[in-house]
Formats: C-alpha cells, structure tokens, sequence
C-alpha cells in the first residue's frame, strides 16, 4: 500500500496523518463479488461522493458493486476538515452574478438537501460519527471586507439561506462586521462513510478495495471494467473519483488545488462551538471535534494550486497564523487533501459529457467536499433511476456558461497550457548526486531527458520518467507529502511512481540508474 500506512489503521494518499486516521481501525469487506454477474452500477470510488451514492441505490434495490483503488477514505474523504455548510466557497452573491437569483436559490436548496440527507442517513443508521449542528460565523477584518460581507449577507437571505448579524465571534480574533448562519454541522468523515459502508454491504452491496479500474469498454450494452487482477460488468458506471480518468471536458474546467489543516490542542480549553470563517486570500477556517474525551481545534487554509506552491512554507504559514490567535496552542497533526476548483463556480454533477450516456460523475467540489458529495449522491442516483432532479440542469457537467466564470476559466487553463507546453522544452539541470539531500527530491534534466528523482533516507537514488501519464505535464516535488504532483490537472504518484490520485490511471515509469 502506498504511502502513509497506519498500522491496522485506515490510510490515506499521503504522508502526513490527519486527525481523522486517530484510532480508527480498517474495515475489512469480505463478500466476494461475482465476476460473472452483470451489476447495475458500477461505482468507482470510495470516498464521500461514491458511498453516497452506492447506499442510496443500493436502498432503491439496484445490484451495486463499488470499487476504491486503495481503501475506503483514501483520497480527500480522510483529509477533509469536514464543515458541512450552507454557506459555500462560491459566495452567494457571486452566484447570483453568475447564475441569476433562481440559481442561487437552487444553489443554496441543494446545500440545505445535502446536509439533511447526511442528518437522515446518521439517524436511520445510528452512525456514531460525531455528527452536530453548530452555527457558523463569518468575520471581516478590514472595510472592504465589511463590504464584500454585507453583499454576501444581502445575497444569502435572497437566495431563502438563514443568516443573521452578529457582535461576537468564538474565536480571539479582531474583527469589524461579523453574520453567522444557522443550521451548519460537522462530521467525523472517516467514522461516516465507514458506517455508510457497512449499511450498502447489509444492502448486499459488493465493495472491492485494492481494485484500480484502469479502462472500460462498451459491448453488448454493458461495459466491462478492468483492473490489473479482475474485470466487473455493469450496465452503468459512475465515476466518484475526485475528477474522471482520461483525458475529457472536465480537466479543463476544474483547477487542482492543495489545502492545509492543523489539529491543535488549547491549554487554556477555550475550543470554540461552532465553525468559523475569516475572508482573507485564501481564507482560514476553524472548527472544534471531540474525539473520544479529548477535544481539538481544527483550523485550516494556506490553498495552492497543485504543483505550484510549497507545501513547507504553507503548514509554516499556517501555523504562524494560528499562533498569533492561540500562542500557547500545541499542533498535535498536521495534513494537507486536494480539491478541485471549477471554472464557474458550481460543481458538475450528472452525465459525463463526450461519452456513452451512462457514464456518470460529480467534481468541482472547491472546498465543500462533504455537502457537494453527498447531494451529489442523490443526484446521480436520481439520473441513473431515471428520475427527474430539480438540481440536474444547474449542476449540468456539459452546461455552457459563456459568461459565468469565463475569466477565470482563461486564466486557469492558461496556466495549465503553459504547463502543458513548457514543461516539454525546459527543466533547471542539477545534479541529484551532490544538489539533494536525503529523503527529497526534484526534476531535472539529464541527457536530453526529463527525470524525477528522488534521494532517501539512505542515499538511494529512485529515478521515474517525470512525463505525467495523463496529459504529458511534467511534475513537481511535493515534499511534505513526499509526492509527485502533476500542475496541471492534479495527478499526484508516490515516490515509487504508483498512481495516488487520478486523472492519470497508470503509474510514473522507473527508470534504472544504469539507463540514465
């Protein structure tokens, strides 16, 4: 299993542990499934989105098979802070903007769904994931933020999302203008979709872990998923995997971002109840989870695209901030997950466009993985039951917004252009031998051929092709992840070259040292 492996604990894609991996102990799915059985739906991924998804047609009495590349929360799922919100990273004025007041309308019903179906399933199973309603408050700091706030405020209660004014925050933060919203909550993200989990095989749902679909095909009106060591039939597919494998529309309407996370115990234990939001670029975010008797103060931020920032700098960033809030605070975990931000500001949430029209997906997530995924769970299975959804239009992966997002769109894929050209010709040339230190790494140009090495602990030299298998980008060192990380549309591989986050389906090639 590639890169953090808690013992007999549940691991994720990437090196540092979140708070969330803390005692919890790996689920194991013994139903075997029938190879020669031709299932209703195929789901692959196992996080959020695709055991939503999963439970809720599985309830329907739909023959589902799921299948996760590594282990159930491998991927954002086990490295989400895990706020559940009607307020979203999109702002409602910006959508209103974009989408016109019945869009935001939409946007925020959808918001408000998603965090009851989460209350419903919690309930109906009795799931002990820590699952709470608390408010959540947003603080302006400077006048033109009071600005920016009051339009948010103004769009909000237009778009029917409860939200009132407010003259203190929980936290010892300064601030000019403060609104909270009612109604938000907070989850422990591992102990859910585990218990969502168990409930779809009860079901007689089938969930095969270790099984990286590297291809379909469509034949016969079904297709036929292959792994490295099986093949599953199903009459449809959906693809839950943080954004769809190949080469597609999506890749470029969504831009890979990394995000940061401290879990910090408080001496004085003054852990605020509620979440919490400033508006700086990026933004910081707050929240408190007990965990069997103790308590911590989660807080997040520091966001930079995949591939571009330093991973380093942003947990030192991160931390100097939370200090000057809580001097006397002790950072007991620290992680970073990645989410993909969409062009115009909405998810794409229904068919994938350009293919079979039963190849299903959802992504374009930004920060709100939790309540995107989980109203995308009833969204697709609304399509694939053949139902309408009020939502199916707005969130629409094949919509055409010619106006809403344009500019950032250009911008975004313009950067992941000049990756996708430059890289090819250009590559700072050093030596790994004498420039690297121990267990680091880099790309560098030698003989004429691009080349990701990496040094370890010992000195050992471990040297792949630096051409990403996705698009041919070339990738960056992510140090505090100890992972290669594409800039262009978010492939991450381990050290050893194996595939951590699609889209890229196939690993990184080694290369000997003896044919550098």
């Amino acid at each position: 299993m590639p890169m953090n492996t808690l013992k007999n604990g549940m691991p994720r894609d990437s090196k540092t542990v979140s708070l969330w991996q803390q005692g919890m102990q790996k689920p194991e799915f013994t139903i075997p499934p029938d190879f020669n059985k031709i299932y209703d739906v195929l789901i692959v991924g196992g996080g959020i989105t695709g055991l939503t998804t999963a439970l809720l047609l599985q309830k329907e009495g739909m023959n589902c098979i799921l299948a996760e590349a590594y282990s159930i929360g491998y991927g954002t799922t086990g490295g989400t802070t895990a706020h559940i919100n009607t307020y979203l990273d999109n702002s409602y004025d910006q959508i209103t903007k974009d989408f016109g007041e019945e869009g935001a309308k939409l946007t925020a019903e959808a918001a408000r769904e998603a965090i009851s179906i989460v209350d419903e399933l919690v309930t109906l199973h009795q799931l002990k994931c820590g699952f709470e309603y608390k408010p959540g408050y947003l603080y302006a700091e400077t006048e033109q933020q009071v600005d920016q706030l009051l339009q948010t405020f103004e769009a909000s209660l237009k778009a029917g999302v409860s939200v009132r004014s407010c003259d203190r925050i929980p936290i010892p933060a300064a601030f000019k203008k403060a609104i909270v919203y009612d109604g938000q909550a907070q989850i422990h993200p591992l102990k859910y979709i585990t218990g969502l989990a168990e409930e779809f095989i009860k079901l007689g749902g089938v969930i095969l872990e270790n099984t990286f679909i590297r291809e379909h095909k469509f034949q016969d009106g079904r297709y036929t998923a292959s792994s490295d060591a099986s093949t599953v039939q199903a009459s449809k597919i959906v693809y839950a995997t943080h954004i769809p494998p190949g080469i597609n529309l999506l890749h470029f309407r969504n831009v890979p971002y990394r995000s940061y996370a401290l879990a910090i115990k408080i001496p004085d234990e003054k852990y605020p109840d509620a979440l919490i939001y400033d508006m700086q670029q990026p933004y910081h975010y707050f929240r408190t989870h007990q965990i069997e008797d103790e308590k911590y103060l989660i807080v997040g931020g520091a966001d930079h695209k995949t591939g571009h920032g330093d991973p380093e700098k942003a947990f030192k960033e991160l931390e100097e901030y939370t200090r000057l809030l809580y001097p006397s605070c002790s950072v007991v975990h620290r992680w970073s997950a990645q989410y993909y931000e969409p062009a115009d500001g909405l998810p794409y949430i229904g068919r994938l466009p350009g293919l079979n029209e039963n190849i299903y997906t959802a992504t374009g997530f930004s920060g709100n993985g939790i309540t995107l995924g989980s109203i995308s769970g009833k969204i697709l299975s609304d399509l694939l039951l053949e139902r309408s959804n009020k939502y199916e239009e707005l969130f629409k992966p094949g919509r055409i917004k010619p106006i809403a997002g344009f500019t950032e769109f250009v911008k975004a894929n313009a950067d992941v252009m000049y990756h996708f050209i430059n890289d090819r010709f250009t590559a700072e040339e050093i030596n790994p031998l004498i420039e690297f230190e121990p267990d680091s790494g880099g790309v560098i140009e030698f003989n004429g051929r691009q080349l990701a090495v990496y040094k370890d602990a010992v000195g050992e030299l471990h040297i792949l092709n630096a051409v990403c298998t996705h698009a041919k980008c070339i990738v960056s060192w992510n140090n505090s992840e100890k992972s290669w990380d594409c800039p262009c549309h978010g492939a991450r591989y381990d050290m050893e070259g194996r595939v951590l986050n699609g889209p890229a389906r196939r690993g990184l090639q080694k290369i000997k040292f003896s044919e550098v």
